[in-house]
């Protein structure tokens, strides 16, 4: 696309006062301002224009602002002698700043605006000026009342006549076009008016086109359409007795402000409004058929989903889509017929462009196989300890044991869950909406502007879900184990109350089923997954529209801020179990046999079951404005540490235990005391021989026990007796 280059106004001085570099057409604002003890405090002093003066652009009618007006004293001098250009100059300046006028004084600014335009005594620079004045209040936000959307309806009203009752004339704001012309009335085919798109966002001057007759929407090659309306007249001209002009009005606003719709909502959507009017000596006349496009402001990381053509009906006070179809869009712009003038825009929705995420990586996916073994080994170890000891201790072995067979139990569930349903890649035939997009031909009332897929994919909202639970219970777990160790190292007790097991099991899968139900039906409803899951991957939603961390959404509430309250409190058991693990009474000789290296293992194995490895993830949260190599660094040790937190577990937990070495050893005696026995036979080499002697050689266990090394023999014979060789050591056998 080639962009015009926008003319400009240079930054300059003008009566004392500085302004800054300007587009023609447009005000300058000074940068001097009103001092603190005055009304428009912060308020610019003053404003020029841009315009051309022979071929050159200059700033021209200075305008100062008195620093002690307000515009609820403009409005009451709107029905005085006062000079309306002051006034309208005064508004203009007051309202500079849309970002910080109150709902009020917005209200104050539009009934002002819309009486200027209104006066008959109104000047075109009073006009110039009060269109300027609604441009600026076109960023601002209009308060949810009736009064002030009664006064901008009206105040779109006026600009809509004033557009039909002007000479052929143009003025181009930012957020605001007004364009009027004549042409005369049989002459024309089609009349076409264009805004071009530019890099700016902003409305120029120079990317605003007007086409008194033309047969068909067209477009330069070498430009892009931003907006465009053509009307269309009858090819058969009636017969007219006294020919005159009509007058075209076509009023462009960026967005819907004034326009507040009670049907549509929307989020992030910007909708543009085009009015577009034609009146002749008797009156409002028809046209044939009225075409329009607009090319909708999509978002970063969406696609156009729908789209609805409509127009403003003064009678509802909202959009409606009588007298309007919709046309194709297979180019990006949303194309629109209507049988009548007035306002109208294109209502669109959209859809988030998901990016996939890719399969996991060799890091995570050997670091979980490995995990995966450990857990197994660990769970049936422990299982087999707890089931096969003698009766007088059982139920103490099972209260020691399990908090360690729940913490394994739900890590190794949820390593399964994660490795066989993390991944929602688009591979269901459901999903092929997200390839291709159909445009709905049927010209219906869009409702809402962020269009959001049902949800196709439960199973991958049962994985979010198993997910949540089996993860919170692993960090409660954790907790419960630690607070067990704590209450048996300080009071150095036995064993723990009897009602100790049923509360443990009731805090532990209680606890995080309470808080997956409560967030699972607070967020999940069927025409909006999202709200509770992620679409690229099954987990939590945490990210707002603009891909940023959002703590309302259920990743915070529902699982960081639990889990990192768990995390907090089981660092201070880590603590208190350290100080009494390293306090060395001298009194006692048994706490000086223990070296510095035991100690150590003792508070990393400790570390290791209360997951407090995952703190990594809250620092790469809180680090995220670091250097790339220091955040893929702790992205790698996030991974490595977290990821192998099962086989961790296996090798502090288990394989450290004599029981398990006593057991690994029994099992290797059994594999290397299996032998094979020997079968040998003994056959005569004489020729006349008719008997025949076998022998079978094989060791006794016994002898293995004693040392021995000898094979015995034994024979059996076949026939009468005769020459025979026998052999009690194959080393030593003859052949006789």
């Amino acid at each position: 696309m080639t962009d015009f280059l926008e003319n400009v106004c240079q930054a300059n001085t003008t009566g004392n006062f500085t302004f800054p570099q300007t587009s023609i057409g447009w005000f300058a604002y000074s940068k001097e301002v009103c001092p603190p003890h005055t009304s428009a405090a912060g308020k610019p002093r003053a404003s020029v224009r841009c315009v051309s003066i022979n071929g050159f652009l200059a700033f021209q009618d200075l305008k100062e602002l008195e620093c002690d007006q307000t515009l609820s004293d403009i409005q009451q001098n709107l029905n005085s002698t006062e000079d309306l250009e002051t006034l309208a100059s005064s508004t203009q300046i007051l309202t500079s700043t849309p970002e910080n006028l109150t709902a009020e004084e917005v209200t104050t600014a539009v009934q002002i605006t819309n009486t200027l335009l209104l006066s008959p005594n109104a000047s075109e620079s009073v006009r110039v000026a009060a269109v300027a004045t609604v441009s600026q209040l076109l960023n601002a936000s209009l308060p949810d009342n009736a009064e002030a959307q009664e006064s901008a309806l009206q105040l779109t009203g006026t600009l809509d006549e004033l557009s039909v009752n002007l000479n052929s004339s143009q003025v181009v704001q930012p957020n605001l076009v007004v364009q009027s012309t004549q042409v005369p009335a049989g002459d024309t085919q089609g009349v076409q008016f264009t805004s071009l798109l530019g890099t700016s966002g902003s409305f120029v001057s120079d990317r605003i086109e007007l086409n008194t007759n033309t047969s068909e929407a067209t477009v330069g090659k070498d430009f892009i359409a931003d907006v465009l309306i053509y009307i269309r007249f009858p090819a058969e001209k009636p017969v007219r007795q006294n020919p005159s002009n009509m007058s075209l009005g076509f009023v462009l606003y960026q967005n819907d402000r004034f326009f507040q719709s009670k049907l549509y909502r929307k989020s992030q959507a910007t909708i543009r409004v085009l009015s577009g009017r034609v009146k002749g000596k008797d009156g409002d006349v028809v046209p044939q058929r009225v075409d329009l496009m607009f090319r909708p402001k999509l978002i970063n990381g969406t696609t156009l989903h729908d789209f609805s053509c409509v127009f403003w009906d003064y009678t509802l006070k909202d959009w409606s889509t009588v007298g309007c179809w919709k046309g194709s869009s297979s180019d990006g712009l949303m194309r629109c017929s209507c049988n009548h003038t007035t306002n109208f825009a294109a209502l669109w929705s959209f859809k988030e462009d998901y990016q996939y995420t890719e399969a996991l990586s060799a890091i995570s996916i050997v670091g979980l196989s490995f995990s995966i073994l450990g857990l197994v080994v660990t769970i049936i170890h422990h299982l087999t300890e707890s089931f096969y000891r003698k009766s007088g201790d059982r139920q103490n072995n099972l209260n020691s044991k399990l908090a360690l067979l729940s913490i394994c139990v739900c890590l190794l569930a949820f390593i399964i869950t994660f490795l066989s349903g993390v991944n929602n890649g688009p591979t269901e035939a459901g999903d092929k909406s997200n390839e291709t997009n159909e445009i709905n031909e049927t010209n219906e009332m869009l409702h809402t502007d962020h269009y959001k897929d049902p949800d196709q994919r439960r199973v991958c909202t049962a994985v979010t879900a198993l997910l949540h639970f089996f993860l919170l219970a692993t960090f409660t777990w954790t907790s419960i184990y630690g607070t067990q160790l704590v209450l048996l190292v300080r009071t150095l007790a036995r064993s723990l109350p009897a009602h100790w097991t049923p509360l443990s099991l009731v805090v532990g899968f209680g606890v995080p089923a309470v808080i997956m139900a409560v967030t699972l039906g607070v967020t999940y409803s069927m025409e909006n997954p999202l709200g509770y899951r992620q679409e690229e991957f099954c987990w939590l939603a945490a990210l707002d529209n603009c891909k940023k961390f959002d703590f309302s959404k259920p990743m915070f509430w529902g699982f960081a801020l639990p889990v990192g309250l768990i995390l907090v409190y089981n660092t201070v058991l880590v603590v208190l179990v350290s100080m009494t693990t390293c306090r060395t009474d001298p009194r006692l000789t048994s706490t000086r046999s223990w070296s510095l290296r035991k100690k150590m293992l003792v508070c990393f194995s400790l570390v290791v079951m209360l997951g407090l490895s995952w703190t990594l993830g809250y620092l790469l949260l809180l680090l995220h404005v670091m250097n790339d190599e220091a955040y893929l660094f702790l992205n790698i040790l996030f991974c490595l540490c977290t990821t192998t937190q099962g086989f961790q577990i296996f090798i502090l937990f288990t394989a450290r235990t004599p029981t398990f070495r006593a057991m690994v050893l029994r099992s290797l005696q059994r594999v290397s005391s299996i032998s094979i026995s020997f079968n040998k036979v003994t056959y005569h080499l004489w020729k006349f021989s008719l008997k025949s002697t076998s022998s079978e050689v094989y060791r006794d266990i016994k002898d293995t026990a004693t040392g021995s090394t000898g094979l015995h023999s034994f024979t059996s014979s076949t026939g009468s007796a005769g020459p025979k060789a026998v052999f009690t050591d194959p080393k030593q056998s003859k052949l006789l």
